[in-house]
This record gives structure tokens, sequence and C-alpha cells, in this order.
């Protein structure tokens, strides 16, 4: 198949979406397949809006094509069939209008709508992108929740498939021996693997750890440069509260040293506002890192409460607090939970299986249009 591919920015983004969207491009040009990336630059979303007036998807994308062609060397072609990073919905609702050259399939990681938010701006952001989603022929999903969540809002009449997110980065986990010595380390060591901005919920967790000095470490990896204003008041925080002495800022860090930092780590805490489904959890659960999340989104496909982690409600530090000092005090149930997580990571299908069957629902689509 001839595929384009649709995103924003660069394909190398540290986040879990691009992850999945990087390895799918990985598996499909594996296959035989000639993948196409075009590149929209990244904008602030009203700009993103203004594209369309711009681009248009007719027979050889002409003007779509002509406004990228200097940014990507891509000449015009035809395609099989298109993806759509669902991320990139505010820029392509016009060029989507109308009868489409070939089929466009939505690949969607959550809704913007379904972020914690005021409501008045969601309500925006659902108009949006239900005209959006409305546009296409058919959607990759990467959890049954996100699947729920568009079918609540346009129906489920288009085609699609569900396909679990890669998770398999970091090679080999630890044994259930490394894991029961790694217990009995005299602090708990907490970490937090996301990028630092405001709806991964890295302030719920410093509110839940800054009256446990000397009984906790927390490591902080991800990026620094997706909200600098907001990393500017989460530094400022550790900084008023006196935190530096157990609390870390890394940054975005390789897949090695990374990979030491979750080996020594107990346990993996992203209280985030919403996932649409929440890689990191298992990549935590890999190395045997019970996992807490929020009962937002996708979490819970991940996380069984009191089995392999916790799920709070988004934003209630109180209730994480006591969930971390149990932690630290009941060394019996932290290695129970770890096992249980190590369990959970063994289940999750591999990407192999879960790219095949997405490759095989293209073709499908390919052949119909």
């Amino acid at each position: 198949m001839k595929i384009g591919f649709i995103i924003y920015g660069s394909l190398d983004t540290l986040s879990g979406g691009y992850l999945y969207d990087r390895k799918l491009v990985e598996y499909l040009r594996s296959a035989g397949d000639e993948v196409e990336i075009i590149s929209l630059p990244w904008r602030n979303y009203v700009a993103h809006l203004t594209d369309n007036f711009t681009f248009r998807l007719w027979s050889q994308e002409a003007r779509f094509l002509k406004f990228q062609q200097q940014a990507t060397g891509l000449q015009n072609q035809k395609f099989d069939i298109l993806i759509q990073d669902e991320l990139n919905h505010p820029s392509l609702i016009g060029a989507n209008r109308g009868k489409h050259p070939y089929p466009i399939i939505s690949l969607v990681h959550h809704l913007r709508c379904s972020e914690l938010r005021p409501k008045w701006q969601n309500d925006f952001y659902r108009i949006i992108e239900k005209k959006y989603l409305q546009s296409v022929d058919g959607f990759i999903f990467n959890s049954q929740t996100t699947k729920g969540v568009v079918n609540s809002l346009i129906g489920n009449s288009k085609p699609d498939v569900v396909a679990y997110p890669p998770t398999d980065r970091f090679g080999n986990s630890l044994s259930e021996k490394e894991i029961m010595e790694r217990s009995k380390s005299k602090e708990l060591r907490i970490l937090f693997l996301g990028n630092v901005m405001e709806r991964k919920g890295l302030h719920t967790l410093l509110e839940a750890v800054k009256g446990l000095r000397s009984k906790v470490f927390l490591d902080i990896v991800g990026s620094l440069k997706t909200e600098p204003k907001y990393v500017k008041k989460m530094q400022d925080f550790i900084t008023k509260n006196h935190l530096s002495s157990f609390v870390f800022l890394h940054d975005s860090l390789n897949n090695e040293p990374l990979k030491q930092i979750i080996k020594q780590s107990h346990i993996l805490i992203v209280p985030s506002s919403y996932e649409g489904f929440g890689i990191v959890y298992l990549e935590g659960m890999c190395f045997g890192l019970p996992a807490i999340g929020t009962t937002a989104g996708a979490a819970s496909e991940v996380i069984e409460h009191e089995k392999t982690g916790y799920l709070i409600e988004p934003n209630d530090y109180a209730t994480l607090t006591k969930i971390i000092s149990n932690l630290e005090k009941n060394r019996n149930l932290l290695i129970e939970l770890s096992l249980n997580a190590k369990k959970r990571y063994i289940q999750q299908p591999q990407w192999k299986e879960t790219a095949r069957q997405i490759r095989a629902f293209l073709l499908e689509m390919a052949q119909q249009g």
C-alpha cells in the first residue's frame, strides 16, 4: 500500500501518542508498505483552524501538497489510504470535506474535549472535533474507552479497529526475585514519567508528597519544554516547599538511563486528568511497578484498583498521600502489588499482533475505497 500519514511536527516527539505513531510507521514499512509522513507545523489551536481555508484533498492533493513540498520533499502522488492523527483535527475539517480520493482513517489517542478544563472550552472543542470525526471514513482507536467516547459523540456506524499501544520499548524486565529485593530499600522511590504538563497531574503528586520528607524519593522524568509556564510553576512549588532534597527533575532521558531509574523505582504515579490509554502504566508494570492513575479516561483498562495499583479521582492529593504512606510502611503489600503488576504486563497483547490487526484493517479499507 501507498500510505499517507499526517501528523503535527516530528514523528520523533517524545510522548505516548507519538511513540504509537512511530511504531506503527515502522511496522507498516517493515511489511513492505510505502509510508509518507506529511508533517504540519505546530502552532496554536486558532491558527490550526485557519488551515481549513487552505488545505484540500483533491485528486492529487494539489493545494495541500503544494503547501508541504518544501518542508517534506513530498511529491504529488495518489495514496491508497490516508491516516490522520486525530491530534491534527483542527487543521483538517475543510480538507476532508466532500468526496475523498482515498479512504481517510483517523488514529484517535483521545479527544481534546475529554480533557479536564472549563465546560465552555470543552463545549467548543466538542463541536470542532465532532465535525472532524464525521468527516473521516474509519478509525484506529488505542482503547475501548476512546472508542466509547467517539461513538457517544457521532454514533458507531463507521468501521474501526481497537489496537492497544506498544509497551515493549525497554525489552527485558526484572525477575520476581529482583522485584522483592528492591522492596527492602529504606525510602519508597516514586517515578513520575511523562511530559511535564498540567494534564499529567504532577501538581497533584507534589502536593501528595510534600509532607513525606525522608520517607520517599521522587524522580520526575519528562520533557520540560511542552508547557514552560507550568514547569516554572512546578519548580517554584518545589523551591517554596523545600522539596529539592528528595524531588528530582530529570527532563527527558534516553532509554538506557531511563531504564535504570525505572529499575530502582518502587511505584509509578502519573495522576493525569485524562488518559486515552496510558502506555506509561504498562511500561512501569514491565519492571514490577504498581501504577497509580485516575478514574478519568482509560487508565482503568490497565490498572486494577488495589490489585495492580490504584485509581484516584483527578486532583485528589489527600487520597494519594494516604496510598503512598501506606505503601511506604507496608512492604508486603508493595511486593504483592508489584508482582501482580508484572503479571498484568505479561498478559498485554504483543505489539506485532496489534500492528498486524491495524494493517489488515487498512488493507480492507483501501480495497473498499
